[in-house]
């Protein structure tokens, strides 16, 4: 296969001490080759008397020659065309209005920027002063200066271009009049020309987000119900264990047992659901507060991450459209970095995403001309929308059919990239320049990085920069554990730390795209708040799917889970991490606390003595013995987070790093600090042998040390993708993604709760993410096993909730829900036995409840009602709809009679015994277009189960109806129960039993059901009655025997 990278791809071993660069080619033209051109004029900026390059702005160093530069301050808007800052006066240039009287000369202004030459320029990281990233932006063709202010940068007065001019002046004097009733503004001083900004800075300041209370005339009658219907089960079960069914001692047995686990199962699923909350958010005044005219852009840069094993299995053309939403994100482009994690060492996911970056300077730019919705190609061309709608640009039509017709080329390429990897050659994968691919041999390869865009790639087709794409495979060596997903996500938590450094994170699996492209947005609104911000481990999104048939026939969509009990959480501690749509806290996966709120001190009076201070309640600690609140490390948390600030850097042009840096960024603090800090057990066992990552955890607002540049960083970077490098330190244990179960992101979430960390359930209106889903039986059930099976790992590891993190943070509500994502798989050996039952007490005539008097019948009654009612409140606060609710009763009893009960048993046989046990899947291919997959069959041995269980019920029907007509009326009342419960049955498994017949072109299975029922029973009906055989009226006459 070949590639088109537009950097060389660098591979390398730390162990083996290699490093190549394998494949350098001609790159297209980037921002270094027109660095010394002025972007207005076009001429040579020149250099000033010093020899170096003149820069005219000293924010964002956009390329202006001098007398541009000096034309613009005197005529022009005094600010720079790219950032809006205003330009500040060089030496020997004139001054003009606005300009500092005190302002700097130019040798001190020089001193104090430190502006880098051209050769420093070229480094792939340029950091900014402040030790953030902050890459520069280019626009060959952007707008020359203008009298009126037109600038390339982002137009703040955008929020006011939103309203016309009767809106805006009615929202400026609805402010001006709660203004004036609070006292802050006077009644004649409404008409000054500053009221616009004053409106605006008032409203920046006002919360990025609230909580949108629930109504109490709609929680409060749900609570009350809840507690009915404890009170209800408790009689309830005083009747049940005091009124044993002699007849059928074992079978009553058997299902108080269950109704008891029931209840119990019920009780860890109900009341973590107490609280439920809603949150909305203000994207503008985050826009307001952090995108302010003039100002350098503060939003916070994320690092975005995306996994994948197997190109063939997860299509890469999906991986793509992943990826280009990423790329097309509404956020500032320097504050962007996607990196894809390749698993799997494949050249045809290393290939598909150099076409991928090619395809993006052509899509990335229409998606932000037209602000489209989704940015991911594949599913906004496919869209059943009227795409005009609300686009008033005439060239858009023309835009959007070259844009389609394109994608469709791209579509092609990669198609043909995947058909030339269905046969790998003999002699391995040759890159373009004829070297061998180093992933040839999945299981022993180097670590691998590419860079395709960012600050040394390619520019649009516009000419403007785009988000940084980082292709990265970590290195795979025998005998070395790699740890699956969890371990690969380490690795890019490590090389993304030492490339880009973003505090904020966002994890993405290959299959989900970007359907709001705000949502990162969204996610900041709470990342970014001053109060609640820096005690946030991550943001959650909830999970919504394309391509699932309209009924949702398996719970694929899981409404009730994201809509009711990630809802219920988000009241508590914060919702579980669910494995994707999560935007992480950088320092909270460095395994670090929370910061402490420090409480008031106590009212004490110095005038008593002191013995008497502790009979009085009072209390005078002497300030030697000050409490302080211990990190992770052991260290004192807040002098970790005065740490967290400084950035360590050796000071001058060679980016050596050492630990002995770190110690020298600690001077100013006493000996009895600088102990506990370097002390806290060695970095290293911690984070590894690598002091420049090290020295990004110290950075709490991110960023990278200065003097670094992009040779020694990728060096660094081969090294921390290593395979030995997590060897003795708390990678996986106490730091990053946690191991020890395939479902990693309920382990490493609920560590983060522990340590007292909280998070938050971000539902925007529109939804932030969507993925593919499982629509077939067979895989839905695998998937759901594999949930299950991770569950019961973590039940059987020392991070079990029953037992570990007691002492810690975290709150009992929340630790009942983590409780019930452990044991929910253990539901499955009463639910098994329960359905079992009503087949059984058709077939013997035997029943578990004896007979009922009118008392005991009302109880009955009230639990079946309280069950009832619960569910419709549950609905009517949450607005899930009824047949969601029903579709997930009816999965919840298919997958636990069958997926779950099987993760069981694997469960302790690979946890007790060591024993693998994997459960083979055939398929048989379908013929239908739409949907096509929903009736693909696969036989599997997760059939067995239900399937036994509705044929018990079936026959069972079948023989207690004709067992009560051969008894007469007097058994049909006892009947009545025990069909209640088979139909029951049958009637959860019905999705089931549907999957295996049913079609949209064929008899409806709910017809062949009853036909086969109603048959039967007709049958034995008929031969009951026997209507061709004469009745004998006489004595029956019988030979007699020998006893006769």
């Amino acid at each position: 296969m070949a590639s088109n990278t537009m950097a060389g791809l660098v591979a390398g071993s730390h162990a083996r001490n290699e490093m190549h660069v394998l494949h350098g080619e001609q790159r297209p033209p980037t921002r270094q080759s027109v660095a010394k051109l002025c972007r207005v004029c076009g001429d040579e900026i020149g250099v000033r008397a010093d020899g170096e390059l003149f820069v005219a702005c000293h924010e964002c160093g956009f390329p202006v020659c001098k007398p541009c530069y000096e034309y613009e301050r005197s005529e022009g808007n005094q600010s720079c065309p790219q950032c809006s800052t205003r330009y500040k006066r060089h030496k020997g240039c004139a001054r003009v209005t606005g300009d500092d009287e005190g302002s700097l000369d130019g040798d001190d202004f020089n001193d104090e920027f430190q502006i880098k030459n051209t050769k420093d320029q070229q480094n792939v990281f340029a950091p900014s002063e402040n030790g953030d990233y902050n890459p520069q932006q280019w626009h060959p063709n952007g707008p020359a200066f203008s009298a009126a202010g037109s600038v390339a940068g982002k137009d703040f007065e955008g929020e006011k271009d939103t309203y016309n001019n009767d809106e805006w002046k009615d929202r400026v004097e609805k402010w001006k009049t709660r203004q004036e009733k609070k006292g802050l503004v006077g009644k004649d001083g409404g008409n000054d020309p500053g009221d616009d900004d004053e409106f605006l800075l008032a409203e920046a300041r006002q919360p990025l987000w609230r909580k949108v209370p629930i109504p109490s005339s709609k929680i409060s009658p749900y609570r009350i119900v809840i507690i009915l219907r404890l009170v209800i089960l408790a009689f309830f079960f005083r009747f049940r264990i005091l009124t044993p069914a002699y007849d059928a001692f074992p079978l009553w047995l058997i299902s108080v047992i269950c109704e008891i686990w029931f209840a119990f199962s019920w009780i860890l699923d109900q009341f973590p659901k107490w609280q439920p909350t809603n949150r909305e958010t203000y994207l503008e005044r985050l826009s307001m507060r952090f995108e302010r005219e003039g100002e350098p852009n503060r939003l916070s840069p994320v690092d975005v991450f995306v996994s994948t094993v197997d190109p063939l299995k997860e299509p890469p053309i999906i991986t793509a459209n992943t990826v280009l939403s990423i790329l097309a994100l509404d956020y500032p482009v320097e504050k962007v970095s996607c990196y894809v994690s390749d698993d799997g060492a494949s050249m045809l996911l290393f290939d598909s995403l150099a076409e991928t970056a090619e395809f993006a300077r052509r899509w990335v730019p229409f998606c932000k001309k037209h602000t489209i919705e989704p940015r991911a190609p594949e599913f906004y061309f496919s869209q059943k929308i009227d795409y005009l709608k609300d686009k008033v640009d005439p060239s858009f039509v023309k835009e959007r059919r070259a844009m389609k017709r394109e994608y469709e080329e791209f579509k092609v390429r990669i198609n043909a990239l995947v058909a030339k990897a269905q046969k790998k050659p003999e002699e391995g994968w040759t890159m373009q320049d004829g070297t061998p691919w180093p992933g040839n041999n999945t299981r022993d390869h180097p670590g691998m990085i590419q860079v395709y865009l960012g600050s040394e790639g390619a520019l649009d087709v516009e000419g403007k920069e785009l988000p940084r794409l980082v292709y990265v495979s970590r290195e795979k060596r025998p005998g070395y554990q790699h740890h699956k997903k969890a371990g690969a996500m380490n690795a890019l938590v490590r090389v993304s730390a030492v490339l880009t450094n973003a505090p904020c994170m966002l994890n993405l699996d290959c299959d989900h795209y970007i359907n709001n492209s705000k949502a990162v947005r969204e996610a900041m609104c709470f990342l970014m708040d001053p109060q609640l911000g820096k005690k946030l481990c991550y943001v959650q999104f909830p999970q919504r799917f394309d391509g699932i048939d309209r009924h949702d026939r398996y719970a694929n969509r899981n409404v009730v889970f994201f809509d009711i009990n990630m809802k219920g959480l988000d009241g508590i501690q914060g919702p579980v991490y669910v494995g994707t749509g999560c935007v992480f806290n950088r320092q909270a996966l460095y395994g670090y606390d929370p910061p402490v709120s420090e409480k008031r001190p106590k009212m004490t009076c110095d005038c008593w003595p002191s013995w008497c201070s502790c009979c009085c309640g009072g209390s005078r600690k002497s300030k030697s013995k000050k409490k302080v609140h211990r990190g992770f490390l052991g260290g004192p948390y807040s002098k970790k987070k005065k740490m967290m600030g400084k950035n360590y850097s050796r000071k001058g042009s060679a980016p050596v790093f050492d630990l002995e840096e770190i110690e020298e960024g600690l001077e100013g603090y006493d000996e009895l600090e600088k102990s506990s800090l370097m002390s806290q057990k060695n970095f290293e066992k911690r984070f590894g042998q690598s002091p420049v990552f090290i020295t990004s955890t110290l950075m709490e607002d991110g960023g990278l040390p200065e003097g670094t540049n992009s040779t020694a960083l990728i060096k660094e970077a081969i090294h921390v993708i290593s395979c030995g490098y997590e060897e003795k330190t708390e990678w996986g244990k106490e730091i990053g993604w946690i191991y020890g179960s395939v479902t990693e992101d309920i382990l490493t979430g609920f560590k983060m709760h522990c340590r007292g960390w909280k998070s938050v359930y971000c539902v925007p209106k529109r939804a932030a993410f969507k993925g593919s889903a499982p629509i077939n039986l067979s895989d839905r059930l695998h998937q759901v096993l594999r949930w299950a099976l991770g569950s019961v790992e973590i039940f059987l590891s020392r991070h079990c909730p029953l037992w570990y993190g007691y002492g810690g943070k975290l709150k009992w509500l929340e630790r009942l829900a983590y409780i019930n994502t452990i044991v929910y798989p253990f539901t499955s050996i009463p639910l098994l036995a329960y359905c079992t039952i009503p087949a059984v007490c058709l077939l013997t005539g035997k029943f578990i409840i004896p007979t009922l008097t009118n008392f005991a019948s009302i109880w009955f009654m009230a639990l079946f009602l309280s069950i009832i009612v619960t569910g419709v409140l549950e609905l009517r606060w949450s607005g899930v709809s009824i047949q969601d609710w029903w579709r997930n009763e009816q999965f919840w009893v298919i997958g636990g009679v069958s997926a779950h009960l099987f993760a069981v048993f694997q469960g302790l046989l690979k946890v007790l015994f060591g024993v693998d046990t994997n459960f083979t899947v055939t398929s048989k291919a379908a013929d239908d277009a739409e949907f096509g997959e929903l009736y693909l069959f696969k036989w599997t041995t997760l059939l067995i189960p239900p399937t036994t269980l509705i044929i018990l019920n079936m026959v069972g029907v079948v023989a207690g109806v004709s067992d009560a007509i051969n008894n007469g009326y007097a058994s049909w009342g006892p009947l009545f129960g025990k069909l209640f419960f088979a139909f029951w049955v049958i009637v959860h498994l019905y999705p089931f039993l549907k999957g295996l017949m049913g079609r949209q072109n064929r008899t409806p299975t709910i017809v062949v059901l009853w036909s086969i029922l109603l048959a039967s029973i007709f049958s034995l009906v008929w031969v009951r009655i026997d209507p061709f055989l004469p009745k004998q009226t006489g004595p029956v006459l019988k030979q007699c025997g020998v006893e006769c």
